[in-house]
């Protein structure tokens, strides 16, 4: 989380370097790249995690059925 939010920051910033024409465009982008593959990553390590917690659940004899389940 916090290397998501540390590229959101560096989208600001290089953001607003660019609006002072201090950097190009290209430096916007390549900011903007990198915040979507840290974000991108953390919802797969979130993915990850929870598929790991079934797994876990299941493997010491847990589980539960649809009927247990919140209705929507």
């Amino acid at each position: 989380e916090e290397v998501v939010q540390g590229a959101r920051q560096a989208v600001e910033l290089t953001n607003n370097q660019y609006s002072a024409g201090v950097v190009s465009y290209l430096n916007v982008i390549t900011a903007q790249a990198t915040a979507l593959n840290n974000e991108r990553t953390a919802v797969n390590l979130a993915g990850q995690r929870l598929t790991a917690s079934v797994g876990l659940i299941r493997a010491l004899g847990g589980g539960w059925s649809a009927a247990e389940l919140p209705k929507r």
